[in-house]
This record gives C-alpha cells, structure tokens and sequence, in this order.
C-alpha cells in the first residue's frame, strides 16, 4: 500500500526525473570542442555559504554501486573520469575505474553515434593522468561531467534512452537479474531488480550514500529463498518511481518534517493547499485559531478537497536500511480535524498568564529529554505526529516522561505542561471546546492539582517575605511533593507560618492576600496523599505551573493598576497648577 502510493505519486513529479538519473552536485564542467580538444575546467556553484561546494545540482546518469569498480555513464569522480587518484587509493584499482568509465563512454557512441559524446571519446583517450592542466582547487572526490560546445552530453534525449535501456534487467547493464516475478506494485510479471537502485537519502542517522527501502543481508530476513530485494519483489519502473518520489518528498520544503530520529514526509493524492509539514513545525496563532475555529463550527473547504487522500509516513535508519516506523492512510478532512484537535488540547496560558502561543513538534518533543540528539527515542515525536494527523490518545509514556524531567529539573516548562494536559485531555472521551485545564480552574478540587497549587503558594510566600533566594523551596522539594506529598508538606507549612508571621509585621496587605490563598487551597486539602499516581503527578504539575501564571498574572494587573492610577493623578496635579496658573 505504502510503496503503491509513493509510487503513483511520481506521476507528479513529471520530467524532472529521468529515468535512471538522480540528482547530483557536479563540481566541475570540463569543457572541450568538437574535435575533443579541451578548453578548460569550468567550475559550477552552488551557492552555499558553510560547508565545501560541491557544485551545482544536475540530473545525471545513475548507478548502484557497493565496493566493486562500476563506471557510470559520462559524469562520475575525478578517479574514473580522469584517472587522478585520491590520497589512499590504490592506483591499480583508479586505473581500472577509468579504463570502466572510458568504456561506458565507447559503448554510448557505438549505440547512439552522438558527436559530442564522441567528442568526449577522443578526448578521454588521449588523456594523461597526470594532473597537468586541472585546476589547483581540484578534488579527485569532486564530481565531473562534459560540456561540449556548450551542450552537456549527459542532458541529450539520445545520451539519456540510452543509459535507461542500458542499466535495466533487459539490457546488459550490472545487477540483471533475469527472474521474472510478479511487481507487488504494478502486479505484473516483470524481471525484478535483485537490489533496488536507487537509495533514500537524508534519513536522521542514516548511511550519507543513502539507505535501501527493501533490502536481506542476512538469514533472519530472507525467505523463501529470496534474498535482497527480492523478499519484496519490483520491477525495475516502480522500484525507481517510489525511490524518487521518497527523495523528492524528503527535500520538499512542506512536505517533511524531520525530529531525529525520525522523519516524516506528507503527500496527497491530488494537489491541495493542506501543509500539515509547516503548522507542526512553525505553527502561525491566526491560521491555527482559524483551523480550531472551521472545526468545532463543522465549517469545510470544497467537498472534493475535503475527500482528497492524505498519506503520511515516518523513517528512521536501522543499519543501512530504512524503518518505516508509522504509516498513515486518511483524508484531508480527517487530518484537517484531528490537527486542529492537536491544538486545541495543547491550549495553556503562557508563564506570566498571557494566552500562550501554539508550540511546535519540535518543543514539545525536546521537552521530554535533557539531550535531544542524544537521549530522544524515535516513539516520542511518533506518537505526537501520528494522534496529531490521525487522532487517538496519546500515551501515558509521554506524560511519565515528561513528569520525570519535572522532578529531575525541579521545575515545569510551558511545553512540558502543555505536553502533559494533552496527554490527559487526548485519553478523555468527552472532550470539548470548553477546556478547563487552559488556565488556573479554582473550581478543581483533586488532592493532587491542589496539593500542586499549595506548592506554588509557599513557594510566593517564601519569595514575599524573604526575596529571590539562590534554591527557593520548589527547587529543594518539588520531587518529593509531585510524588509523595503526605511526606513532606506539613514541613513546608510550618515553614511558610515563619514566613506569613514576618509578613504580618512588614506588609499586612501582602500577608493576608497570602493568608486567603492559603485557605482558598487547603480547604479542599483535609489530608495530604500520600503517595500520587503518575496522573496525580500529572496534574500537580498542572496545578503548580497555573498557580504560578495566576499569579504573575494578577501581579502584572496590580502594577498596570497602580501605574494607571499614578498616571491619572499625576495629570490631575498638572491640570491643577495650571488652573491655579
């Protein structure tokens, strides 16, 4: 099914893609006239600023190759187009490249008698490999083609049949198989290649040369009999067409979206203004209020549109393989709904209060782990992508997780927050627009969100009386308090009694704002638990993390008032002296 669509999503990429050609950075141009005299080394650009510059990018003739010595067809490295060989290459094994690659060359003339490539020819043969006459900058690693007054040989209709019949089963090209089976994506019976051509490139942690989308090197994946690519046996055609539809995705701006150690690529089977690729990535609070609001009021584009399917899919490497480690098969609607779902249930105030801003794949993934390059495993963004695009709950994995890093950092970040009532809500069955975990609910009486609540409490009243101190209470005891709270609040509430008496000398106002807090808490609290679930851990952190954005927020509103009322006095003052002026 997966290979199917893929490949039926080549159909769209149209004569970009030759047939057995891949996209290449070619470095060098070397130009020579029709006689086969050379002219010079024409370096190409491709205008990136870090890194070395490989050249500019060219459609040019491929070629699966392992370790063995195999020659492609008129572009290729230094070594088998001019014999000039690498620091530890062996010379023998450079000479046979290039005697290989001026062959390719012969046999091209001899089946389409193109002048230039004949050009081409008699300028190979009368080569040196000597390195006389290549530019100083020249790298035997770079990647070189022809140019042939002014044409590339390698861009002719001719050059490119050629190389097509060339290289399949049929034709006397490497890796022929000659077993005709039955292609599990035309379905029809069709020489199959014995190792697919052409690699998947850009895979997080994959091999740089690419890794094979079906592939046995070993027993314990063969059967049958079958080994290679054979255990999934395609012809030559689709084999090429899903190979090149994956590449074509993974370098589309809209339609991947890579968190090592997966990436995940999007098409539809019809074009269509749907991006799923940047809302995850970049998400734009207008366009996802707008999405929210089209879904909950059943509001929808055209009904062909709506009906239009939508495929996802998500790799990773294992060894010189790809994994495919999620598959999607739904429609734009559906993905449409179940996104907007996605940030409605990831709704919550910012730190200070403020309506907090829809997060990205990436931030909320990131918040799980310490080390994302390191320490991220592949089912985090995973499991977010695939109850984002294709809806379900989330798994209570991720909330462990991210209670785990509350406990280890001895503090709660907006994205682990958030991640944390998604994973709540996502599980609830009657979940609505009317979300009362957004913001600080006075009405939640659960032990746990209170006791989370409590701990935010101290923590203000520690700070009211005593200032911003190096490690405040949260920082010392929020482990303890999220996990076993009987244990350790009778202590912090002796404690914060120290506090409130000092406040009560210094700043009454504050000490019975503190005062009413307290009890507004504790009334719901006749015993503290003694030990909370892995939800209760969940929501105390909830209850911290809205307490202390009420909080801020209600502090911010005081300043704002008392600003406001200076403001107005001051301009009181001044009309007055001007009267009495």
């Amino acid at each position: 099914m997966l290979l199917e669509r893929l490949s039926n999503y080549f159909d769209r990429l149209g004569e970009a893609a030759p047939s057995m050609y891949e996209k290449v950075r070619i470095r060098w141009l070397i130009d020579v006239d029709s006689a086969g005299k050379l002219q010079g080394f024409v370096p190409t650009s491709s205008g990136q600023a870090k890194g070395k510059d490989r050249g500019k990018e060219f459609f040019a003739p491929h070629l699966a190759r392992s370790s063995g010595a195999v020659a492609k067809l008129l572009a290729d490295t230094g070594e088998y187009v001019l014999g000039i060989a690498r620091e530890k290459s062996q010379p023998a094994r450079v000479a046979e490249c290039q005697r290989l690659f001026v062959e390719e060359v012969a046999k091209c003339v001899e089946t389409t008698a193109e002048p230039s490539v004949a050009a081409v020819l008699t300028f190979l043969r009368a080569w040196q490999a000597d390195a006389s006459g290549v530019p100083s900058e020249f790298d035997p690693a770079d990647v070189l083609t022809f140019r042939v007054d002014g044409v590339l040989p390698i861009e002719l209709a001719s050059v490119r049949h050629y190389w097509a019949e060339r290289v399949t089963p049929s034709g006397e090209g490497p890796e022929q198989t000659g077993k005709t089976m039955q292609c599990l994506i035309c379905g029809q019976q069709r020489p199959a290649v014995k190792r697919l051509r052409f690699k998947i490139k850009g895979i997080p942690g994959g091999q740089t040369a690419g890794n094979a989308l079906i592939s046995a090197n070993s027993s314990a994946f063969e059967s049958y009999g079958l080994k290679a690519s054979l255990i999934a046996p395609t012809c030559e055609e689709c084999g090429e067409h899903f190979s090149k539809a994956v590449n074509a995705l993974l370098e589309g701006e809209g339609t991947h979206l890579r968190i090592p150690p997966v990436v995940y690529i999007f098409w539809t089977r019809n074009e269509v203004a749907f991006n799923p690729a940047r809302l995850l990535s970049n998400p734009d609070p207008d366009e996802i209020k707008a999405l929210i609001e089209s879904a909950w009021t059943g509001e929808a584009a055209a009904v062909d549109v709506q009906d239009t399917a939508f495929y996802a899919t998500a790799f990773g490497a294992s060894g010189s393989r790809v994994a495919v480690r999620d598959w999607i098969d739904t429609t734009v609607a559906r993905a449409g709904s179940n996104l907007a779902r996605y940030f409605a249930l990831q709704r919550l105030v910012d730190w200070d209060g403020r309506p907090g801003k829809p997060l990205g794949l990436y931030a909320l993934t990131a918040s799980t782990v310490r080390d994302v390059a390191r320490d991220l495993p592949a089912y985090v963004p995973q499991d977010l992508l695939h109850m984002a695009l294709n809806g379900g709950p989330l798994s209570t994995d991720l909330m462990f997780r991210a209670v785990r890093r509350n406990r280890a950092e001895q503090s709660i970040t907006r994205p682990r927050a958030a991640l944390i009532k998604m994973v709540l809500l996502s599980q609830q069955s009657g979940f609505s627009q009317e979300d009362k975990m957004e913001r600080l609910d006075p009405g939640n009486q659960h032990p746990a969100y209170l006791c989370g609540r409590l701990m935010a409490v101290l923590e203000g009243v520690q700070r009211s009386a005593l200032g911003d101190v190096g490690a405040n209470v949260t920082a010392r005891y929020f482990g303890t308090a999220s996990s076993a709270p009987a244990s350790v609040f009778g202590t912090l509430l002796r404690g914060a009694q120290n506090h409130l008496d000092r406040l009560r000398k210094t700043k009454k106002g504050t000490y019975e704002a503190l005062e009413r807090r307290l009890e507004e808490v504790t009334k719901g609290l006749p015993a503290f638990p003694r030990v909370l679930t892995l939800e209760g851990q969940g929501l105390f952190s909830l209850g911290y993390y809205h307490q202390r954005a009420a909080e801020r927020s209600d502090r911010a509103a005081a300043l704002a008032a008392k600003a406001a009322k200076e403001a107005a006095q001051e301009e009181s003052n001044q009309e007055l002296e001007g009267g009495n002026q």
